[in-house]
């Protein structure tokens, strides 16, 4: 058993009988009273975050898992398919374990978390980055550059996302998974 000394973001845990990944965590000295853990705890069967505290060294129960690459194959009616990079082994993976999902184009190399226990995946998280063609894109108003605007675009995969007024029709751009955040053209 773990104590709340060894919570590390990332770590996945039991708790009220679900399984939760650490994003955040911090130790809490107060002037005054027990020192206690706050954190921010994401479920990996419902996708809801939950902010929770801890009391200091309290116990927890660490779930072992692994990290596998996995490449994306299709979208069926059934769900995600992917292919073990390494053992050529093919993963359905239901819709709602697949974190932005729309980002996500066919070939596109992810991650997915598996529990050792009875080697189930728990989540599949795309890279920070990806690298998107532009399939629609608004023109953008000449002129019009106050307060840095921004239009909105669709990419190959089929997700809307905000960018500068430059860009254009054809166009790679690179786009941050976690905020759906234009980064930068890509230079072919």
């Amino acid at each position: 058993m773990a104590t709340t000394a060894d919570l590390r973001n990332g770590l996945v845990i039991h708790y009220n009988h679900d399984l939760f990944q650490v994003i955040e965590f911090q130790h809490v000295k107060p002037g005054k009273g027990n020192a206690f853990v706050r954190t921010k705890l994401k479920s990996l069967t419902s996708g809801k975050v939950l902010d929770n505290t801890f009391s200091s060294g309290a116990g927890i129960i660490p779930v072992r898992v692994e990290r596998h690459k996995f490449q994306f194959l299709y979208k069926d009616e059934v769900g995600f398919n992917f292919m073990n990079s390494e053992t050529f082994d093919q993963v359905l993976i239901d819709e709602k374990l697949v974190t932005n999902a729309d980002l996500m184009k066919e070939g596109q190399e992810v991650e997915i978390l598996i529990n050792t226990e009875n080697d189930a995946a728990l989540l599949c998280e795309l890279p920070p980055f990806v690298e998107l063609t532009v399939t629609y894109s608004e023109p953008g108003l000449k002129g019009d550059t106050a307060n840095s605007p921004k239009k909105a675009i669709e990419v190959e995969t089929g997700a809307r996302i905000m960018v500068p007024l430059f860009i254009e029709e054809g166009q790679k751009i690179k786009v941050d998974t976690r905020t759906y955040d234009y980064v930068e053209r890509v230079k072919s």
